[in-house]
């Protein structure tokens, strides 16, 4: 079955095709390069992601199995300790927590909006080399609650 993205034009061949990412009516749509390498077709979701992280040196998950005990406050102080230590270095942080999003409010950045872009989301930066990606940038307000239901929330790995 040809799977369309969200974002592609109206006569997108689909992501399976042969025609994906060569054909005129791809011209100009932000998963061009990717359908025409055929990387778009048939990953599934933990290859995509395993494949963008590949370059991605190093790691640091923290997580917990209760809530309130500091993971964003921890985290953020730690993000920023590592992007003073070394500013030829890259940080990132990557906050998926649906309850409660506190990384935009913890940096400073609550009234920050992320950016599409041919690649995907541009992530918000506080520094040259410190930038952030979270559920609460996609809210349009800091007291908007992340109502997933059923296979959105569910699917979340």
């Amino acid at each position: 079955m040809d799977e369309r993205p969200n974002n592609a034009p109206n006569h997108c061949p689909g992501t399976q095709s042969e025609k994906a990412g060569k054909v005129s009516a791809c011209a100009g749509c932000p998963n061009q390069s990717l359908c025409a390498s055929g990387a778009a077709g048939g990953q599934d979701d933990a290859e995509m992601v395993r494949a963008k992280l590949s370059s991605v040196k190093n790691k640091i998950f923290v997580l917990s199995g209760k809530g309130g005990v500091g993971k964003s406050t921890f985290t953020s102080l730690l993000a920023r300790a590592l992007a003073r230590r070394d500013p030829d270095k890259n940080v990132a942080i990557l906050d998926i927590d649906i309850c409660g999003p506190s990384i935009p409010r913890i940096m400073g950045t609550l009234n920050e909006q992320v950016h599409q872009s041919g690649s995907g989301w541009c992530p918000v930066y506080v520094e040259d080399n410190l930038c952030m990606m979270s559920i609460g940038y996609l809210l349009t307000s800091p007291e908007d609650a992340v109502i997933w239901r059923g296979p959105k929330k569910n699917n979340i790995d």
